[in-house]
């Protein structure tokens, strides 16, 4: 009899303690999992965020206008065939009234200036990819505020008609079906487009033009003023400029091509822009290259 009761004890308390075990290790299990999920929660909520946070600043990236200066360098176009704003100099580098202009800028905006020389139909197509903005006697139109933004106007200008000393033109009917030459994609070349009758011959150069004026191959030329009157110097007693006002042309205003909707650089050009106004250093610079004929 006891020995019965012994085993029943045993079978009992063996069970008892199989019981407990299993309790134990099903609690622990449960404790883990949740753990688990917690510590997966906490993982997946931390990556969302961090996810987001790049997100947030890939989306700052792409509306921040300030990526043209992020290597501390100002990728400039120009076309070095308009006289005095661009020429080329003697060592074969760019200047001109707004090859200096630029330049002070970047300094005021404490970036280097880099200038590259180019055909002046292809600058505003490579405003924001080959270069960072363009600079080159380029008037405000509708047309180029299509594809790029402007900087605030720097020079108010006016197209001048060069003709072979003597001519008999003198007016706007005169032009009509007349061979006018004039350098493509400026706005000389616009207005020659809405002569009646006229022969336009386009160049990459204004000075190509003016030379076949000169040989007879023109009737005249349409260009902007201080070109014009440095032609005039240039191939003095073979040329005469006229004012275009005589013809009805309106004026126009100079300014610097941007990369559409960088309000940022916008604004810093201006900010330097308008500072070289107030402190003299424009004046300095259209006394040097404009009134005092340099170029």
């Amino acid at each position: 009899m006891k020995k019965l009761l012994a085993a029943m004890m045993a079978s009992v308390l063996c069970l008892a303690l199989l019981t407990g075990c299993g309790g134990a290790s099903d609690e622990g299990a449960e404790v883990s999992a949740e753990e688990e999920t917690s510590a997966g929660e906490e993982t997946n909520a931390g990556e969302a965020a961090d996810a987001e946070s790049e997100a947030e600043a890939a989306d700052g990236e792409s509306t921040d206008g300030s990526g043209a200066l992020d290597d501390g360098v100002l990728n400039v176009g120009t076309n070095a065939e308009f006289p005095p704003f661009e020429y080329v100099d003697d060592n074969g580098e760019p200047d001109g009234f707004d090859i200096a202009l630029i330049k002070a800028i970047g300094e005021k905006m404490g970036v280097e200036v880099q200038v590259e020389n180019m055909e002046f139909d292809a600058l505003v197509a490579s405003i924001g990819r080959k270069i960072d903005v363009a600079i080159a006697g380029m008037t405000i139109t509708d047309e180029r505020q299509k594809m790029v933004d402007f900087s605030n106007p720097y020079y108010i200008a006016v197209q001048y008609v060069i003709l072979p000393e003597g001519s008999a033109i003198a007016s706007a009917e005169d032009l009509k079906g007349k061979a006018i030459g004039v350098q493509l994609g400026t706005t000389g070349d616009i207005l020659a487009e809405d002569v009646e009758g006229a022969e336009v011959a386009q160049y990459n150069k204004a000075l190509d033009a003016v030379n076949d004026l000169v040989n007879g191959r023109l009737d005249c030329v349409i260009v902007d003023k201080n070109p014009a009157l440095v032609f005039e110097t240039k191939f003095e007693g073979k040329v005469t400029a006229v004012d275009g006002a005589q013809f009805g042309f309106e004026t126009e205003e100079y300014a610097i091509s941007l990369p559409k909707g960088d309000t940022e650089l916008a604004e810093k050009i201006n900010a330097a822009l308008q500072e070289m106004m107030e402190d003299g250093t424009f004046d300095a610079l259209v006394e040097e290259y404009i009134e005092g004929g340099k170029g």
